[in-house]
């Protein structure tokens, strides 16, 4: 059975009276918790797409772009992003519900901010009520301030690029702790790694920004090291 597929059952039991805390207490194990990780990016997404005023086609594009939709799958995806945008439900309800079910892992629900801020950047701008919106999930999910920033850094062009925030690690650390720290994020950059944790194979493409970013803050740092 197909992801979709997968997530167009777990709705319909939403559908027939089932409480969205069951639903998502049947999808904390793997392999279901890439449908937990796909309800929670549409779910967040559909909510966040509306923060800035409206709904754009590239919102919608972006949405496309974080997960790999087959075209037999086109109209299961339309129906679940639809389904969560007309939802009455708080995003901050949906954001305490989704950090209960990944028992508060900082990984996947970093990964799950990585998607949501694709999304916020799709049309090109960062509005601030896009900012408010994800730095409010962030707290929500338990991310850290120095989480948030990178996370910033690496989709907003106009933020600001601290290397050693990136690699979350203090700018007294000596070269060794950010090296260490650098090799840690790369590992957990890997599509396996990521599979482990939840990340639906249809999204490992979250992970080609983080990579850059990373990669290129330890080359700012390494080369700071070497001119100093």
């Amino acid at each position: 059975m197909s992801l979709w597929s997968r997530i167009a059952d777990a709705l319909s039991a939403l559908r027939q009276g089932e409480s969205l805390s069951a639903v998502f207490d049947r999808l904390r194990t793997p392999p279901e918790r890439s449908v937990a990780f796909t309800i929670a990016v549409i779910a967040l997404g559909a909510k966040m797409a509306k923060a800035d005023g409206q709904v754009t086609r590239d919102e919608v594009t972006a949405f496309r772009e974080v997960f790999t939709i087959p075209p037999e799958e086109e109209a299961n995806a339309a129906r679940v992003f639809n389904l969560a945008r007309q939802d009455v439900t708080g995003f901050e309800d949906y954001a305490r519900r989704i950090a209960r079910m990944f028992d508060g892992q900082q990984a996947p629900l970093t990964d799950l901010m990585e998607g949501l801020f694709h999304i916020a950047m799709a049309d090109g701008t960062y509005h601030p009520n896009e900012d408010a919106f994800l730095e409010r999930v962030a707290a929500v999910f338990g991310l850290s301030d120095t989480c948030f920033r990178r996370l910033r850094a690496q989709f907003v062009p106009e933020a600001t690029r601290d290397p050693w925030d990136v690699l979350g690690v203090p700018p007294c650390a000596s070269l060794d702790e950010a090296r260490k720290a650098w090799r840690a994020l790369v590992r957990e950059t890997h599509p396996d790694a990521m599979i482990a944790r939840g990340v639906p194979e249809e999204a490992v493409k979250l992970a080609e920004k983080r990579l850059i970013a990373v990669n290129r803050a330890w080359e700012e740092i390494s080369a700071r090291e070497s001119a100093g």
